[in-house]
C-alpha cells in the first residue's frame, strides 16, 4: 500500500503551486494576455498549462505548506515577482500609448478618442493604432516566447525563498522615466514638424489678421499631422526592435537572467 508522508506532499504541492502563481502573476499583468479581451478563466488555463510544462525542469522548491505563514509568505513573494515583470512589459507598450497621445494633441485629434477595449478607457485613435501596431509585431516577432524563457529562466536566477531584490524594484522607477523619454524620443520629429506648421499659422496671422486663422488652420493642421503621421510610420519598425530590445534586455537583467 502505498503511504505519503506531509513532507512528500507538501513538496508535491510546493513544487506546483508556488510556480504556478509566479506564471499567473505574469499572465495576469502582462500585456496582450493580461487584458481584458483574454477572460480571466483563459488565463487561468494558461498559467496552469505553461506550469505544467515547465516544472521539471525546475530546481527544486522548498517544502513547504500553503497554509502556513511561511507559505503565504513565499505565495506573495511570487505574486510580487511576476507583477513586477508584467509591469515591466507593460511600460514597454505604454510608452507607444503615451507617444499616439502627445501625436493626437499636437494635430488636434484629442477629441478623436474611442474605448480602449483592452484596458476599458477611452484614449486616443493614433494611440489605439499603435498600440495594435506594437501588438502585432510584438506577436509576430516572438517577444512572447521570450518572455515565457526569462520567466522559466528566473525560477533559477531568482530561486523561490531567495528574497525580493528591492534594488532590482526601485529600477521600476528609473524605467518609467525611460518610458516617458522613449514616448518623446518616438514623437519628436512629428512635434518637429507640426511646431513648424503652427508657427507658419501664426506668421499668417500676424500678417493677415483679418484671416479667419480657425477656419483654415485647424482642418490644414490635422491634414498635415496625419501626412507627417504617415510619413513618420515608414520609420515605425527600427524605433520598435530599438525599445524592444531595451525592454526584453532590461527584463533579462531584472531578472538577473544570461
Amino acid at each position: 500500500m502505498l503511504e505519503l508522508t506531509d513532507t512528500q506532499i507538501s513538496t508535491w504541492v510546493a513544487s506546483f503551486i508556488l510556480p504556478l502563481f509566479r506564471v499567473a502573476a505574469v499572465l495576469m499583468t502582462m500585456p496582450i494576455f493580461g487584458t481584458t479581451l483574454v477572460p480571466t478563466r483563459v488565463r487561468l488555463y494558461f498559467a496552469v498549462a505553461i506550469t505544467v510544462v515547465i516544472v521539471p525542469g525546475l530546481p527544486p522548491m522548498p517544502p513547504v505548506s500553503p497554509l502556513d505563514l511561511s507559505g503565504l509568505l513565499l505565495i506573495a513573494e511570487q505574486i510580487i515577482i511576476g507583477a513586477l515583470f508584467g509591469m515591466a512589459l507593460q511600460l514597454f507598450f505604454q510608452a507607444f500609448v503615451v507617444a499616439g497621445q502627445i501625436i493626437a494633441i499636437q494635430m488636434g485629434m484629442a477629441f478623436a478618442s474611442m474605448v480602449d477595449p483592452a484596458n476599458g478607457v477611452n484614449v486616443a485613435v493614433v494611440s489605439q493604432f499603435l498600440t495594435m501596431l506594437v501588438t502585432l509585431l510584438f506577436l509576430s516577432m516572438n517577444g512572447h516566447l521570450v518572455v515565457f524563457e526569462v520567466l522559466t529562466e528566473s525560477f533559477t536566477t531568482l530561486p523561490v525563498g531567495g528574497g525580493l531584490l528591492v534594488n532590482h524594484y526601485w529600477d521600476l522607477v528609473a524605467h518609467m522615466a525611460w518610458m516617458l523619454g522613449a514616448a518623446l524620443l518616438l514623437v519628436l520629429p512629428a512635434i518637429t514638424a507640426l511646431l513648424v506648421v503652427n508657427i507658419a499659422f501664426g506668421v499668417m496671422t500676424r500678417a493677415a489678421p483679418q484671416l479667419n486663422i480657425f477656419a483654415i488652420g485647424f482642418p490644414l493642421t490635422l491634414v498635415l499631422g496625419m501626412a507627417i503621421f504617415w510619413i513618420g510610420l515608414a520609420d515605425i519598425l527600427s524605433h520598435y526592435q530599438t525599445l524592444a530590445s531595451e525592454a526584453l534586455q532590461w527584463l533579462r537583467e531584472l531578472a538577473r537572467a544570461r
